[in-house]
Formats: structure tokens, C-alpha cells, sequence
């Protein structure tokens, strides 16, 4: 094997976050706001084995700030591309199979670097296009950076010898080989670390990959492709294909040369993407795998020895960070009788300090929901929240500032089993539901068809303990919000209808995307 960087790779850290109250990088910032504009309505291609292609059919990107502006166009693909596409990958998975895993592991790192170089772009381009306020988009940033500086390393480790029981008599090994190609589906939330996570993970180990973004954050994804090409991604490892979600869901998960589907998003999608990958296609010759991370309805839970401060200010920021449009939002808030009134009243204090308005500014915290569909179906959630318990607080909508605007909503005395209480709404609803003690609390956090997230505060070890045991979720944290796992800190996947636990940013995660060969030799 030829010397390259990788053999003196420095541990793995993750990338530090911006201080945005530093002159010099809020200018940074501004500049790079002022760029992205610039580009408004720029339009972006269909990439397949790194030939471009333009279609009838085009994807609007609209700012949710302020639906007046295009952040971009996308070209939609139709499936004879998305056949094309298949194809591609298939006879690219060739060649790429059998590169050097140190040589996969360079092009991510060469990505890495390209997009750090390139942050407040990045950075800025989340907040036109997803609506992201300026703190979250640069944690989206940093994540996607973790993710490819992560599995680059993880690559290694797979490809380096393994442990097995050894004998006199034979020789033994076992290789980690890759599995072909895959359909990449993620989602518009985290438009960048997500997809960046899902991408790299599938291509590092050895597959080619149909990469179908989600229609809500073509531009974002584009941009990223474009770094893959600079980095010198060997065209038909990764092709591009903007489209319908119908194009993914139906024509690529049902291909027979598709050999699994990667999918973040919601409980319906991913439960239907299983449906029909588990179903054996003409010509199909393997059992497809299905790497899926699907909804919650998470819950923050206090207890009467809780410091209450602390646990009303993560409730809110679990609550509504990013408009609550995160799978790992704490949507609940579980909350003893004995602290109860207290906690409503801090949790009340706290939110009526959220700025809301167009995340372009600085100032604002609390941005807009995607786009019209949420913007509707959120609504709709108020209006049976106002029937299931008490509006403490927001409710109204803010269309008059230019966009998707919902106020941070607040309703208490919710009952666990209320649709509210158990239904994910993907937006900034908060449902406060009073429990007796720590033992009813507990199971009304269980009470969920999700297990995703939860967090509990409190200063009792015999309850922390308990709650490691029975709070049953994939990622649980105590005495802090439950939303903002680190990569390589906080393997994220979750339980239940929440998806197959596939804990990306984990040490297993890419063995997902590989299958095991024993090999054994005897000596003569």
C-alpha cells in the first residue's frame, strides 16, 4: 500500500462553532448573506456520471423567510434518468468497490476541507433556503464537516484487520466489502449534515450512490455535489438526481439493481419505503437493506428535585429550536405536580423572550416553518390543541412578516394520550402535561408509538439510574436539551416507529453499508 496523509490522521474532533459575536466573523457572515443573494435564482442540473442534464420539469427553491424570493432552480428528473441514474452507479460500483479505502477516505477529507473553506456560504445558503437562524445553521454546518471527517477515519478502521479466534491449522480473515449501489433519499431539516452523513457514509465503504435530495433544499444539496466535484469524486460515485419524492419513493426503492435506501424523514414515507424494498423485484438477486431514521414525539421530563431554571430553558430551546422541525424536538414537556406551576411559569418567561422574524437578521431566533404544506398542517394542530387543553401562549400566525411565520405555541394541562401528546407536528408546538410523581412521568414518556430522544431533570441518582433502564428512547440525556447530538459523541437513531436505531456518527453506523466475507485458508 502506497504512504499517504491518512496514516498520520489526527484523532478525530469535532468542528468548533462559530462566534457570531465576534465582529469580525458576524462580517463574515454579512458578506457571504450579501453572495448568496446574489445567486438568487440560479439554476442547478441533473448530474449523472458527470454529465449534466436539464429537464422540463423544475424544482423552485423559495426562501420561507420571505416567499417572494427564489433561492434557486433545480432541474426534476423523470425516471428515465432516474433509470439512467441506476445504471450509472451500477457500472461505476465497478471500479469504486475496489479503490483503496484510504483512497475513499481522501476524497472526504478533500470535501472537508473544500467546506470549510467555504463555511458562511454554506452557513448562509441553510438560512435563505430552510429558514435556519445564523446559530443553527453553522451547528448544521459543523456536523456535516464532523460526518466526513468521522467516517473517513471509520473507513480505516473497517478496512484494518479484524479479530478473530486464530488456530494452528488455518489462515483467517474477515473483510468488510461494500454492498452496491444505493438510493440516498434525506431530508429538507438538516439539508446539509444530514445529506452530507447519509452521502459519505454510503460512498466511503466502497457503493455508489442515486443521491435524490429533498425537494425543500435542491440548492444546498447542489452545492455540496459541486464540492464533491472539486474534491475530485471519480464521476458516477455520486449522481445527482433532483426529483419527486414520488420518483424516489416508488421507481428507485422498487429498482432491483438498487441494493438499499438510505431515508431520513417521516414515520409514513419510511414505513412504505420498507414496504416496498421488502418486496422482491424481478431480477432482484439479494434481500434489500433499509437504513431508516423516521419520526419522534419527544419528551422533556422533570422532576420535583430538578434545578427548574435550567430545565424550563431546555424545554424551550428543545421545544422550539428551529421552529421545532427537528426529529428530536422536545415536543412534550413532562413535568411533576409539585414543580409544575413553577416550571409553566419559567417555561412561559423564557418564551416570551424568542425573537421571531426573517433569519437573515441576526436578532431573530425563532424563523419560519418550510413551506405551505407545514405552514397548513401546523394550524391544524392549534385548532385541535385548543380542543385537548389550555393555549398559555403564541398560537397566531405571522404571515404579515413575509413568510411561514408561527408563533412559539404553548398548551398545558395536555392529557398523555391527546393528539397533541402524540402525534409529531414538526413545528413550534409545545404540549405541557402534568404528571403525579417521577414514576407516572416515566410512563407517559413511554406512552408514544416513537422512541427517538428524551431528557430528564433531575438531581436524584437512584431516579437518573432508573431512568437509564426504562426511559426507552435511542439517545436519552440527562440535565440538558435532547435535541443537538454530536458526531462521535452522540450516536443518533431511535426505537420504535422512530426508525432502525441506526445510530449515524456511531461506530457501527458503517456497517450498515457493508457485508462481511470470511475468509479462511488452510496451511499446508
Amino acid at each position: 500500500m502506497e504512504t499517504t496523509d491518512y496514516m498520520i490522521l489526527k484523532p478525530f474532533k469535532n468542528l468548533a462553532l462559530s462566534n457570531f459575536s465576534d465582529p469580525k466573523t458576524e462580517s463574515e457572515m454579512n458578506e457571504a448573506l450579501e453572495k448568496v443573494a446574489a445567486e438568487f435564482g440560479k439554476e442547478y442540473d441533473i448530474v449523472i456520471g458527470g454529465k449534466r442534464y436539464k429537464s422540463e420539469k423544475k424544482i423552485k427553491s423559495i426562501n420561507p423567510s420571505k416567499i417572494d424570493e427564489i433561492v434557486g432552480i433545480t432541474n426534476s428528473a423523470n425516471e428515465e434518468l432516474a433509470e439512467l441514474a441506476v445504471q450509472t452507479a451500477l457500472k461505476t460500483f465497478e471500479e469504486w468497490s475496489r479503490t483503496p479505502a484510504w483512497k475513499r477516505a481522501e476524497y472526504l477529507l478533500k470535501t472537508a476541507e473544500i467546506l470549510r473553506k467555504k463555511r458562511y456560504e454554506f452557513v448562509a445558503t441553510m438560512v435563505y433556503e430552510v429558514g435556519k437562524n445564523w446559530i443553527e445553521a453553522d451547528a448544521d454546518f459543523a456536523e456535516a464537516v464532523d460526518f466526513l471527517e468521522f467516517y473517513a477515519r471509520e473507513m480505516l478502521r473497517y478496512a484494518s484487520e479484524q479479530p478473530l479466534v486464530r488456530i494452528p491449522t488455518e489462515k483467517n480473515e474477515l473483510r468488510y466489502i461494500p454492498l452496491g449501489v444505493g438510493a440516498i433519499i434525506p431530508p429538507w431539516n438538516f439539508p446539509l449534515a444530514i445529506l452530507v452523513g447519509m452521502t459519505s457514509s454510503a460512498i466511503v465503504t466502497g457503493n455508489t450512490v442515486v443521491l435524490k435530495p429533498a425537494s425543500d433544499s435542491t440548492v444546498i444539496a447542489a452545492k455540496f455535489f459541486e464540492a464533491l466535484e472539486e474534491a475530485g469524486l471519480p464521476s458516477g460515485v455520486v449522481n445527482f438526481l433532483p426529483g419527486s419524492g414520488a420518483l424516489a419513493g416508488e421507481y428507485l426503492v422498487k429498482h432491483p439493481k438498487i441494493r438499499f435506501i438510505s431515508f431520513t424523514g417521516s414515520k409514513e414515507v419510511g414505513l412504505r419505503i420498507h414496504e416496498l424494498a421488502a418486496k422482491p423485484q424481478p431480477g432482484q438477486i439479494w434481500i434489500k437493506r433499509t437504513i431508516l431514521e423516521m419520526g419522534g414525539k419527544d419528551a422533556v421530563v422533570v422532576d420535583e428535585t430538578a434545578d427548574l431554571e435550567a430545565a424550563a430553558e431546555g424545554i424551550v430551546a428543545s421545544a422550539f429550536g428551529f421552529q421545532g422541525q427537528k426529529c428530536s424536538a422536545g415536543s412534550r414537556a413532562i413535568i411533576v405536580k409539585d414543580v409544575y406551576d413553577e416550571v409553566v411559569e419559567k417555561i412561559l418567561e423564557k418564551a416570551s423572550k424568542i425573537t421571531i422574524g426573517n433569519v437573515k437578521y441576526k436578532a431573530n431566533w425563532l424563523g419560519p416553518v418550510i413551506n405551505r404544506g407545514a405552514f397548513e398542517k401546523i394550524k391544524g394542530y392549534i385548532k385541535i390543541g385548543k380542543n385537548e387543553g389550555t393555549l398559555i401562549y403564541g398560537g397566531n400566525t405571522k404571515e404579515e412578516l413575509g413568510g411561514y411565520f408561527i408563533e412559539p405555541t404553548i398548551f398545558k394541562d395536555v392529557p398523555g394520550n391527546a393528539r397533541i401528546a402524540q402525534e409529531e407536528i414538526f413545528g413550534p408546538v409545545l404540549a405541557i402535561i402534568k404528571a403525579e410523581d417521577f414514576e407516572n412521568a416515566l410512563k407517559i414518556a413511554n406512552s408514544t408509538e416513537y422512541g427517538l430522544t428524551g431528557s430528564l431533570y433531575s438531581k436524584s441518582r437512584e431516579r437518573i439510574e432508573r431512568a437509564k433502564e426504562e426511559f426507552h428512547v435511542g439517545n436519552l440525556y440527562f440535565n440538558r436539551k435532547c435535541t443537538g447530538a454530536l458526531v462521535g459523541v452522540h450516536p443518533f437513531g431511535g426505537f420504535n416507529m422512530s426508525g432502525t436505531d441506526s445510530k449515524a456518527g456511531g461506530r457501527d453506523y458503517l456497517g450498515l453499508f457493508l457485508q462481511a466475507k470470511a475468509i479462511s485458508e488452510k496451511i499446508l
